[in-house]
């Protein structure tokens, strides 16, 4: 995995792209385990009853195994950034009544989770 702008060596980072869920949905679920530890990040994941948490706790595996492939000590990893961006709609036409139709917009999102050890004080 290539370092990318702005992340260090202490960091690892996993991204989903063209995630089916709308990004305020997303958000919601990504706003409550940020700045959290990871073990307690999973924790919250697991009970919360959102299609948003299975997405976001697949993501969160993902990326404390690039931690672990990187060589970062699990136990002092927390999450520093979980972001939900806009991608692109799908579009389609509903037929309705009186030959009318109806666009129907599937939103989808981009998510990131970048994880960074915590520094010892």
């Amino acid at each position: 995995m290539a370092v990318r702008e702005g992340y260090g060596e202490k960091q690892a980072i996993a991204v989903l792209r063209y995630a089916r869920i709308s990004p305020l949905k997303a958000r919601l679920v990504l706003r409550q385990i940020h700045g959290k530890s990871v073990g307690e990040a999973l924790y919250i994941l697991k009970v919360m009853p959102k299609k948003g948490a299975r997405i976001a706790e697949n993501l969160l595996k993902s990326a404390i195994a690039n931690a672990e492939q990187k060589g970062l000590d699990l136990d002092r990893l927390y999450i520093k950034k979980a972001v939900a961006d806009r991608g692109p709609m799908f579009r389609k036409w509903l037929p309705r009544a009186h030959g009318r139709a109806t666009m129907l917009r599937k939103r989808l999102s981009h998510l990131t989770i970048v994880l960074e050890e915590r520094e010892e004080e």
